[in-house]
């Protein structure tokens, strides 16, 4: 009897220290972890801006919100005015990607609408609510686990969030253009320099792969002008990028400008 309960204590003792060790070994994974869903609309005309626009402000962010989802950001290209391909990215961040998924079946399932929304679901066929839509889904890089809401306090007409894609030539290249940003002290200098940052991630699925996608804010773009001009002097960036380890790690880089709406929450 004896024998038998120095087993069960033992056999006690080790199961709750392998239960702890990974639930140690989870925790900060879980806590880190963020990813985002960019969403881009392609249209051609006001009329499908102002469906669209209902649309996202009227039920899809309540719908979010309802499912415990903030922080949801809508932003038009600056380039719309005379673009023929005119773009409206719709940003929104998820805790984990049981979250994702799980919103993501249940937008996908629910065809109930509202007088606000009725013109975007049943749109006809000759008259679509818009042209295409992209998805592209984020994983945050590990520094900027968070998605960090803008601190900008200037009129939202005259912002300018820079959306930047930078593609690497192979995955080993690309890799290291995210650990140059990560362990090489990229974002520490953007964050030093006052970017107002919003995120930094990789790209998990996407059309441009594989590449990493940030964005940054300025209240006008004078001031991305400045912030870009400080960098580029910057003696820790000139540092930085001539180190042997992180040259020819970018291929190709797109710069988006882009504009919050007024409902936007970024």
């Amino acid at each position: 009897m004896k024998k038998l309960v120095q087993k069960l204590s033992f056999l006690f003792i080790f199961l709750s220290i392998t239960f702890f060790s990974i639930n140690a070994n989870a925790a900060p994974a879980a806590k880190n972890s963020r990813y985002f869903q960019l969403k881009v609309y392609h249209y051609t005309n006001t009329q499908q801006e102002t469906i669209i626009d209902n649309y996202l402000q009227k039920q899809f962010i309540p719908s979010l919100h309802a499912s415990g989802i903030t922080n949801i950001g809508v932003f038009k290209a600056i380039a719309n005015d005379t673009a023929a391909d005119k773009k409206m990215y719709v940003f929104v961040p998820f805790s984990s990607l049981s979250q994702w998924e799980k919103y993501s079946v249940k937008s996908s399932s629910d065809d109930k609408s509202s007088n606000a929304s009725d013109e975007y679901i049943n749109a006809p066929s000759d008259k679509p609510a818009f042209t295409r839509i992209e998805n592209i889904l984020l994983k945050a890089f590990e520094l900027m686990p968070a998605i960090t809401p803008s601190k900008l306090t200037g009129p939202k007409s005259e912002r300018v969030y820079e959306l930047r894609s930078y593609e690497g030539p192979s995955e080993k290249f690309y890799r290291n253009k995210v650990k140059m940003f990560n362990q090489g002290g990229e974002v520490d200098i953007f964050s030093r320099l006052g970017f107002n940052p919003v995120f930094y991630s990789e790209v998990m699925f996407g059309c441009k792969m594989p590449n990493l996608m940030y964005m940054t804010s300025f209240d006008n773009m004078q001031s991305r002008e400045a912030h870009w001009k400080a960098f580029s002097d910057d003696p820790a960036w000139k540092t930085l990028s001539a180190l042997p380890e992180y040259q020819k790690n970018v291929s190709h880089s797109d710069i988006y400008f882009l504009r919050p709406t007024e409902y936007s929450e970024l």
